[in-house]
């Protein structure tokens, strides 16, 4: 672990010592906060690390500040003021580092309202499917490794890999784990599964699915309205799962005239592979800001969704599922 991990470290162990807790929230509702006058300046730890405000020294303490510029996450404004360039957002009982507000560089982790719906798609699954019953479990593309950290809590057996093409995910990834305890789950750099080997009984992915001019590794899903890497990680992942195994993907779907260009694929290409696959809107309206952007004038919604692939089992004399 470098020394600015590390510092970054100590630096969420200070704020859970604080009980600090903040819930994300979507950008466009992150922007009408911030814009309020009396929200120009944070007055509170939640104003900092959360809310991305500009902050006195005197708001966070000496001890915070110090951490902080150990860390590396101080920025002066023109001001006078600071910010830090990273957020600290709740999860049930744990902290999770991630990008500030607003996510504008390239490598930003973005951790928001699609992560609170992937962690309960994912607690939903593990009721269903036994924590024993789970020897390897990948996560595809981590961020900052909210996936990842909640398996290898429900399963301490397991073992669980976390893997990203973005280096800074990774490092947020390592940081959050260790802040949490979590021994059972290590950090790869990876598109995808390229370089992955091997095969699990549970994988799990929050892939990007906008469309986005800039690039940006959390944001652009690529193909068609964003559905790109969604599509490559069915294909990447069925390659890989164990007997029993099961791919959980919790992504979203640009909806025009009525098409949901996801289900239509999985329709076209999973029967006849041995599995048994559902599929479920989660919420079927999300992120309507981004109906504004261009190329997405065609699209009536964006729906949020679940997909749940899980491969038969090998018996003797054929497949059972």
């Amino acid at each position: 672990m470098s020394r600015l991990n590390r510092s970054l470290l100590h630096l969420g162990q200070a704020l859970h010592a604080r009980a600090y807790r903040f819930t994300s929230v979507t950008p466009l509702t992150q922007q009408r906060v911030n814009a309020r006058a009396q929200n120009a300046w944070a007055t509170d730890l939640a104003g900092v690390f959360g809310w991305s405000r500009p902050f006195h020294p005197d708001t966070v303490g000496e001890e915070l500040f110090g951490l902080m510029d150990s860390a590396g996450v101080l920025h002066s404004t023109a001001n006078g003021g600071w910010l830090s360039t990273v957020r600290w957002s709740s999860l049930d009982d744990e902290l999770y580092v991630h990008s500030c507000y607003p996510t504008s560089q390239a490598d930003a982790v973005f951790f928001g309202p699609d992560t609170y719906r992937f962690a309960q798609a994912i607690e939903q699954h593990l009721r269903r499917q036994p924590p024993e019953q789970l020897r390897r479990v990948l996560d595809i593309g981590c961020g900052a490794g909210p996936g990842a950290l909640l398996v290898a809590r429900a399963c301490p057996s397991a073992e669980v890999l976390a893997v990203d093409i973005n280096p800074l995910a990774l490092e947020y990834t390592d940081v959050n784990a260790r802040l949490a305890g979590i021994g059972n789950l290590r950090t790869l750099r990876s598109d995808l599964l390229a370089s992955i080997g091997g095969e699990f009984d549970l994988i799990l992915s929050n892939p990007p699915y906008m469309l986005d001019p800039q690039g940006r590794l959390y944001r652009d899903g690529g193909g068609e309205l964003g559905v790109g890497l969604s599509l490559a990680i069915i294909d990447e992942a069925l390659a890989q799962l164990a007997p029993g195994g099961c791919l959980l993907l919790y992504t979203g779907v640009a909806m025009v005239g009525g098409r949901d260009p996801l289900l239509e694929y999985c329709k076209a290409t999973l029967p006849g592979q041995s599995v048994v696959w559902s599929y479920r809107e989660m919420d079927p309206d999300v992120f309507g800001e981004q109906l504004l952007e261009p190329g997405y004038e065609a699209v009536e919604r964006i729906a949020a969704v679940a997909l749940t692939i899980t491969r038969s089992r090998r018996e003797e004399g054929g497949w059972q599922r």
